[in-house]
């Protein structure tokens, strides 16, 4: 007779649910991976444009390519404030999701420690099982009851 777990059922699908929370949590760390290297590009491009700005002091400029100039280190801005925004919330966001996937963890843990130790007491139990039909074979062969 071969081991069999009754809680396999359970356990096939808390490690599921368990999985399924992993991946959104490094869903959600990737994303806030993306929103940090987007802000690092974004204060290149300010500090570019404010270089470039700089070098052009003494050039003779309109006031429209002034203008453009201002407006677009606005936007870089606006930029780098909405992306410090999301990062915020992905933050908040990949708190939340630890926290829940820390509790499947270990709702899937109890049940495969569960299972581990119900499978060591079936294997003790066939050895023991085992043992004693060798040993009642041997005193069936001497004769001896």
């Amino acid at each position: 007779m071969a081991f069999q777990f009754s809680l396999a059922t359970v356990l096939r699908v808390r490690s599921i649910l368990a999985e399924r929370e992993e991946r959104m949590l490094q869903k959600i760390l990737f994303e806030i991976s993306q929103r940090r290297e987007s802000m690092a590009l974004t204060n290149a491009q300010i500090e570019q444009s404010n270089l470039s700005r700089y070098a052009d002091v003494l050039k003779s400029l309109t006031g429209r390519q002034l203008q453009v100039a201002y407006e677009e280190i606005k936007e870089l801005k606006e930029t780098r404030i909405a992306l410090l925004a999301q990062v915020e919330k992905l933050e908040q966001l990949r708190d939340k999701q630890i926290i829940v996937y820390e509790s499947a963890r270990r709702n899937r843990e109890m049940l495969t420690d569960m299972r581990d130790e119900k499978h060591s007491a079936y294997n003790s139990e066939m050895a023991r099982s085992e043992q004693k039909t060798l040993d009642d074979n041997y005193l069936a062969r001497r004769g001896i009851n």
